[in-house]
């Protein structure tokens, strides 16, 4: 399996069935990123999110957080999601909350300008809040090829997990 580092989605995602129970698994990408020093872990149960060390981190840096659920063949099923730590996501989710609102009432109320007759000069935010929008977008795939490198070691990582026996 290769690792997604490249590619056009926001947050890039995996999913595969391995042979070890989630517990076994959630313990092997633990004793994994301890033994590595590079990653830091957080687990609970059915979930492991591992983040660059805070060494190594920058704003860019990736986080893998692994949804790991029992599959009826006696593996397990994992779902895993790389994205950026939550200070950063929030940034983005924020600035396309912000610019998609801002974009659609100043487009209805800009048609509705052009419907009575008026200068429509709402259109013009409506479509600055389009710019806005596509800026966000390419400054989150900007931060992803950043990253990049530190996402293929979030997956080695993952896979060294999977593989030891």
């Amino acid at each position: 399996m290769n690792p997604p580092t490249s590619g056009f989605s926001v947050r890039p995602r995996f999913e595969q069935i391995v042979d070890p129970s989630p517990d076994e698994l959630r313990e092997r990408l633990v004793s994994e990123a301890v033994e590595s020093a590079e990653c830091e872990v957080r687990s609970t149960t059915g979930m492991v999110v591992i983040h660059v060390a805070a060494k190594k981190r920058d704003r860019w840096s990736p986080r893998l957080q692994l949804s790991l659920e029992p599959d009826e063949g006696g593996g397990t099923h994992v779902v895993g999601v790389y994205g950026p730590e939550h200070e950063v996501w929030s940034f983005f989710i924020y600035g396309y909350i912000v610019t998609g609102l801002l974009g659609t009432f100043s487009g209805i109320y800009g048609f509705a300008q052009m419907f009575i007759g008026e200068m429509p000069w709402a259109l013009w935010i409506c479509g600055s809040m389009l710019v806005i929008a596509c800026a966000l977008y390419l400054l989150a795939q900007l931060g992803q090829k950043f990253g990049a490198w530190q996402t293929f070691e979030l997956h080695q990582l993952y896979q060294a997990a999977i593989k030891t026996s």
